[in-house]
């Protein structure tokens, strides 16, 4: 008895401690092959935990590998659009330009009352009030209304505001995107001027830098946020 009790305390932690290393995503946000990885490293964790004849190692040593698994996946995702679209999919249409895609919602299995469900629970009620619904790669559905039924912007109220930009990323992970640079029609000169004013004597300290969508130079370096 407690050397089952032991086997779980430990299983536990070991389990926390790894679903803590890949993630806070809740499982309805997970992507395919991090839900696979999930419900493997569940299943791993009750063997050992129900028959004390299966070594403890047997158990840790298939959940780590599972970790390292999920890890490399999720930096190749990262790192290749291919990777994105093998592991993640691509968005569907579901809804486009106000008509019901019916090829999509039969190639994604969805039935008409499924996506009416997921539409009332976003607040529309009327398929008429809808010009896209599109069915993310994490199992969630966007909704983009028509424009008559969009909420009120500062135009309609008559207040006047600053139009805001796309953000524009400039540095990445001490990696200085020259393109973008073009894009804003900045050059190294311009950027390491702004990395002066803020005392920062290389790019390559710098996690993350970018002009928000005000054109305001927003950073963080890789030791400490700012």
């Amino acid at each position: 008895m407690l050397i089952i009790l032991f086997r779980s305390i430990v299983l536990y932690f070991v389990v926390v401690f790894i679903m803590r290393i890949m993630g806070k995503r809740q499982i309805g946000q997970l992507q395919p092959f991090e839900l696979v990885i999930a419900l493997m490293i569940s299943e791993l964790a009750a063997m050992p935990m129900q028959n004390t004849g299966i070594p403890l190692f047997h158990g840790i040593i298939p959940i780590i590998t599972l970790l390292v698994l999920q890890v490399l996946i999720s930096t190749l995702q990262l790192k290749s659009e291919l990777a994105r679209l093998i592991f993640c999919g691509q968005p569907s249409i579901l809804i486009e330009k106000g008509k019901i895609n019916i090829k999509e919602l039969k190639k994604n299995r969805i039935n008409i009352n499924d996506l009416l469900e997921e539409l009332r629970l976003k607040d529309y009620y009327n398929l008429d009030d809808i010009e896209y619904a599109i069915l993310e790669t994490r199992g969630q559905i966007t909704i983009i209304p028509k424009s008559e039924q969009e909420p009120a912007t500062r135009k309609d109220l008559n207040i006047k505001s600053s139009q805001n930009k796309m953000p524009v990323t400039l540095i990445l992970d001490g990696r200085i995107n020259d393109r973008n640079l073009k894009l804003i029609e900045k050059d190294k000169s311009w950027l390491n001027e702004q990395l002066n004013k803020r005392n920062i004597s290389s790019a390559e300290q710098i996690f993350l830098a970018l002009l928000d969508s005000q054109g305001k130079f927003v950073y963080q370096l890789k030791k400490e946020g700012k």
